[in-house]
């Protein structure tokens, strides 16, 4: 194998300037020879051109010559595997630059969420390190230390879940040769059990709602438990994608607020999202008691802009409407849910009236049917109870056929048949020979009776 060149150089020098010039002397500095001691340890090695222009990389403050020698080592061994690493990156300008460069691909909110978790817990503790030198050792030992303050095991799982995404593309930009944070991810915390209503108490309340409010709030919970659409979905919702005529709509955005502040309107959640919706009488008498109220204030009777909006037509604050929700909740006593938890409400009920999984997984627009079978697989117990019934009736159905088989063939179909003998050589004389299966005929051996389910 052929060996590497050498590149590279070591040498000592120092801070101390010229009297005249006031330039530093460098590794020209007359008492670099006469002591030992002076000066730090420098290393400088010409990388590859960048745009046609040499580049050479010096670091010094090394207190030995060979310490300099393995980091110039080190740098070289980097650059023939194809990995540039930069000793002046630190940890919290890496992730900033990796953040803008995910802004495109993630929605506001996520992206928000994101740079709180940067600012908030990473930056803080890993941002003053250089990229290099993050270690495994570091990123755990920071695990341990916020379970053990009592920080929520969700809450570190995403930070450091967040992290091993970054370091990822640092890796895939030949900026580091392995992620420190690859195993450092704590398990992912099992989700709550999401609590849900009967369909007796997501009835109750929306005639509370019907009979004491009577608001456009009234119709929106009415569309959401009939629909099972998303909170920003059912906010997003335009007239021009309600097809009353059709009995259906069309989601086509979403709703979100940044921090609890400025609005968003974009696409859905997945490309699945985007879908017809059908609507049931329920809903279809809500949306025209909204509509009738919308063209009633319109100047020209027409309906344009938001389904749910304000009397301004601006759109609806989620923060307000989950307000909202959970006042009339505990005005009739129900179970505290949440917004989404509408959406689980639907799918429950769907699911308790016996409707297939794949037609519930299609009204909820889930992007496969994995998706709804871990999500609500747990409320399918009575579903599994009727699976193992009815795979034991069909054994005993073809139990009772097979014994049925039997007793109609006789003693005879319950014989063990004896061992075929082997079939005879052919006659050297002339004739015809003996065939084996007319031999087997002749010998009187009864058929056997097969029995199939």
């Amino acid at each position: 194998m052929a060996q590497r060149p050498k590149r590279g150089r070591v040498y000592r020098r120092c801070g101390c300037k010229d009297g005249s010039s006031g330039k530093q002397l460098g590794s020209w500095c007359p008492r670099l020879a006469a002591d030992a001691t002076h000066g730090r340890w420098t290393y400088a090695v010409d990388l590859a051109p960048e745009d046609g222009k040499r580049r050479t990389r010096r670091r010094g403050g090394f207190a030995s010559r060979a310490e300099a020698t393995r980091e110039m080592a080190r740098v070289l061994d980097a650059e023939y595997g194809g990995v540039y690493e930069d000793r002046t990156l630190r940890v919290g300008m890496f992730l900033y630059e990796w953040l803008e460069a995910k802004r495109p691909s993630l929605a506001p909110n996520t992206w928000s969420g994101y740079r709180s978790c940067i600012e908030r817990d990473l930056v803080p503790v890993f941002g003053g390190m250089l990229l290099v030198d993050l270690r495994p050792k570091h990123i755990d030992a920071w695990v341990s230390a916020q379970l053990a303050a009592g920080r929520g095991p969700t809450t570190v799982h995403h930070a450091v879940a967040m992290l091993r995404n970054a370091l990822n593309h640092a890796v895939r930009t030949w900026r580091l040769r392995y992620n420190p944070a690859k195993h450092s991810v704590p398990a992912k915390p099992r989700a709550a059990v999401r609590v849900c209503w009967t369909p007796d108490q997501a009835a109750a309340f929306l005639r509370h709602n019907a009979e004491h409010y009577a608001d456009r709030l009234t119709d929106l919970f009415e569309v959401m438990l009939g629909t099972g659409m998303r909170r920003g979905e059912v906010l997003a919702l335009h007239w021009s994608d309600v097809h009353l005529m059709d009995r259906q709509l069309y989601v086509r955005w979403t709703l979100t607020a940044v921090n609890n502040g400025k609005i968003h309107l974009g696409e859905p959640k997945t490309e699945a999202s985007r879908a017809w919706i059908s609507l049931s009488p329920r809903v279809m008498a809500a949306l025209h008691r909204q509509a009738t109220l919308q063209m009633a204030a319109h100047p020209e009777g027409r309906l344009e802009g938001l389904v749910f909006a304000r009397p301004d037509g601006e759109p609806l604050r989620p923060q307000w409407v989950l307000d909202q929700l959970r006042k009339r909740t505990a005005e009739l006593d129900l179970p505290k849910i949440g917004l989404h938890d509408l959406r689980h409400t639907a799918a429950s009920i769907m699911i308790a009236a016996n409707i297939p999984l794949a037609v519930v997984s299609k009204t909820l627009r889930h992007s496969n049917l994995a998706i709804t079978v871990d999500l609500y697989g747990h409320l399918l117990k009575d579903s599994a109870d009727d699976a193992v019934v009815a795979l034991a009736a069909a054994l005993d159905r073809a139990d009772a056929r097979c014994g049925i088989a039997s007793i109609d063939a006789g003693p005879a179909a319950r014989r063990v048949p004896e061992p075929t003998p082997a079939p005879r050589k052919a006659a050297a004389v002339h004739g015809s020979t003996l065939d084996q299966t007319e031999t087997q005929r002749s010998a009187g051996r009864p058929a056997t009776v097969r029995c199939t389910a």
